[in-house]
């Protein structure tokens, strides 16, 4: 049913649920599992500002397919992509179509809990936009 599923992580104490889910999921269908993380910059008086979590990016992403890998799950890639801020639901939904995924698992609310309810939450715009399921975990 799921042969290939994206995992949408953003280094939130909240995506340790996900990752769980999505090893779950994957162990049940012998899915092959992409982990995605989108990085937000900001331009700010000439240079960028990092809006993602302290730890960096690359290894946020490799610290998570080694999860996958760890729990006998086909993990073949990773993938950090680097968007400005906003355009974080465009490259999910971009990736989930570029890998023809079957599924895309990530959290309801993340890093921005706060700009979620101001700007209808990049896990809304994602299930608006996505041609496949999408998984929300709480």
């Amino acid at each position: 049913m799921f042969d290939r599923i994206l995992v949408a992580v953003d280094g939130s104490p909240r995506s340790e649920k996900t990752v769980a889910m999505a090893v779950d999921l994957a162990r049940r269908y012998g899915s092959a599992v992409t982990v995605l993380h989108v990085r937000e910059y900001e331009r700010y008086e000439g240079s960028d500002v990092d809006m993602g979590p302290p730890v960096p990016a690359d290894q946020l992403v490799r610290d998570v397919v080694e999860t996958f890998r760890a729990a006998g799950v086909d993990a073949p890639r990773g993938e950090v992509r680097r968007t400005s801020s906003g355009d974080t639901p465009d490259q999910i939904v971009d990736a989930a179509s570029r890998f023809a995924v079957d599924l895309i698992v990530m959290g309801s609310r993340g890093m921005s809990e706060w700009k979620s309810l101001l700007l209808g939450g990049v896990a809304n715009k994602v299930v608006e936009h996505a041609t496949c399921p999408v998984l929300l975990v709480r």
